[in-house]
C-alpha cells in the first residue's frame, strides 16, 4: 500500500476542516485536507445551511474573529449577498437574514458560492486537497494515532502525519480509533432549493429560494420526526428519507403543466442534515453549567447564535479526546453536551474551533508532541497574534 506523510492531516473538508487545515498550512505546516464528498463546506453547503450566522454576542460586542470572520467577509464573494453595512459592508447592501436586520454580525450566502469562496482559500494557503476520498480506518501506536488508511480511485493510501484534526462532524476518526463518542436526536430538517412564486424564508432572487421546516415545507404538521440515534446506517437512511417524503408532498400537489413550470425542486441537500451526530468524551465537556464561565486555557470565545446571552468560553481541553492522542476534534464534534452543543455546532464557532485545531496540530507537528502534551499559554498566543493579524 502506497504510503504518504503530512505535518498534518485533517478529516473532513466542512467549515471546521477547511478552517483548520487553512489555518495549519499557515503556520507553516505540510497540510492534507480529505474530503469524501466532491464538495467543500460540509453541512453549510452540502445541506444547504445559507446563513452565516452571527459572530457577536447579540449586544453589539464582537467575541468571534480570525478566520471565521474572514470566512464570513468572503462567503459573500460568489452570490447576491453582502456583510451587514455596521460590521464593514457597503452601504445600503443586502444581508440576507434576520439575523442581520436586528444587528447582529451575521450574513447569508450562496451554498455553491460559499464552496468555491473555501476552495480558493484552501489554494492560497497551500493545502493539499484530497477529494472522493474516505477515511476507512486508523492506526495507533499504545494510544497515539500514526496514520489514516484512505481509499479513493487510486485504491488504498495510508496517510502518516505528526498530527491529526478529526472535523467530520461526527467524530468518526475518533471513534475509529476506540475513542468514546457521546451521541443526540435529531430533528428531521428538510431543506430545498427550489422555483416557486410563493413568498419564502430566504431566498436568492423573487422566484429561487430556500424552503426548509421553519416556513412550511413540513405543513401543518406540529410533531417534528425526530431520529433518537442516528449511529447506523439504516438510521441515517431513515432520516434522509423522512425529509424526502416531506419534499415530495409540496410538490406532489402540482398536477397541472402550468403548476410544474411555478414551482419545481432545483437541488436537494447532498448530505444528511443531522446537527448533532457524534461528540469527543473530550478532557473537558462542555455542559449548559459552564454558560459565562471563564477557563484559563481558553481559546476562542462564542455567543449564542440563537438569542443575545452571556458569553460561551472554550477550554482547549474541550478539542482533546480523553482516551485517543495525537488528533484533536474541531467543529460539531468537539466535547460539548445539550444546550452547549447546540451553542457549538454551528458555521461561525465550528470555524473558531477549527481555526485553534489546525494551529495546535501544526505546533504538535513542529514540536513532535501530541496534543496532551502542548504548551497552552504558546498556543493561546499564536492564537491572538495569528486573529489581530486576521
Amino acid at each position: 500500500m502506497k504510503s504518504v506523510h503530512y505535518d498534518v492531516a485533517v478529516c473532513g473538508a466542512g467549515v471546521a476542516g477547511a478552517a483548520a487545515a487553512i489555518s495549519a498550512a499557515r503556520q507553516g505546516a505540510k497540510t492534507v485536507l480529505i474530503e469524501k464528498q466532491c464538495l467543500l463546506g460540509g453541512l453549510a453547503t452540502s445541506g444547504l445551511i445559507y446563513i452565516y450566522l452571527p459572530l457577536c454576542d447579540g449586544y453589539g460586542n464582537q467575541v468571534i474573529y480570525g478566520v471565521s470572520e474572514e470566512m464570513l467577509k468572503r462567503c459573500v464573494e460568489y452570490g447576491p449577498f453582502d456583510v451587514p453595512e455596521q460590521w464593514g459592508g457597503p452601504q445600503g447592501g443586502y444581508p440576507g437574514c434576520a439575523e442581520a436586520e436586528k444587528g447582529r454580525y451575521a450574513c447569508c450566502f450562496s451554498p455553491a458560492g460559499f464552496s468555491l469562496t473555501l476552495d480558493k482559500m484552501l489554494e492560497e494557503s497551500g493545502v493539499d486537497l484530497w477529494l472522493d476520498t474516505t477515511v476507512i480506518d486508523v492506526s495507533k501506536n499504545n494510544n497515539a494515532v500514526t496514520a489514516l488508511t484512505v481509499f479513493n480511485s487510486s485504491g488504498k493510501i495510508e496517510i502518516t502525519s505528526g498530527c491529526f484534526v478529526d472535523a467530520t462532524g461526527g467524530a468518526y476518526a475518533v471513534q475509529m480509533a476506540g475513542g468514546k463518542i457521546h451521541r443526540s436526536p435529531n430533528l428531521v430538517t428538510p431543506w430545498v432549493i427550489e422555483m416557486a412564486d410563493d413568498p419564502s424564508f430566504f431566498h436568492f432572487t423573487e422566484s429561487l429560494h430556500v424552503k426548509g421546516r421553519w416556513d412550511g415545507l413540513m405543513g401543518n404538521n406540529s410533531t417534528i420526526p425526530v431520529c433518537p440515534d442516528c449511529s447506523s446506517g439504516k438510521a441515517v437512511t431513515d432520516f434522509v428519507r423522512q425529509g424526502w417524503q416531506f419534499i415530495r408532498n409540496r410538490y406532489d400537489k402540482n398536477k397541472t403543466s402550468e403548476e410544474k413550470k411555478k414551482n419545481y425542486p432545483v437541488h436537494l441537500a447532498a448530505m444528511p442534515q443531522l446537527r448533532k451526530i457524534g461528540s469527543i468524551d473530550a478532557l473537558k465537556i462542555l455542559k449548559d453549567e459552564d454558560r459565562g464561565q471563564c477557563f484559563e486555557d481558553s481559546i476562542g470565545k462564542t455567543g449564542d447564535w440563537r438569542n443575545p446571552a452571556p458569553i460561551w468560553d472554550t477550554p482547549y481541553r474541550a478539542l482533546v479526546p480523553r482516551d485517543v492522542d495525537n488528533i484533536l476534534a474541531a467543529g460539531r464534534c468537539i466535547g460539548t453536551l445539550d444546550d452547549a452543543w447546540e451553542v457549538y455546532r454551528v458555521i461561525p464557532t465550528a470555524a473558531m474551533t477549527g481555526e485553534a485545531a489546525g494551529v495546535a496540530a501544526a505546533m504538535c507537528a513542529d514540536q513532535h508532541i501530541t496534543p496532551s502534551k502542548l504548551d497552552v499559554k504558546r498556543l493561546q498566543q499564536t492564537l491572538a497574534a495569528v486573529r489581530k493579524n486576521a
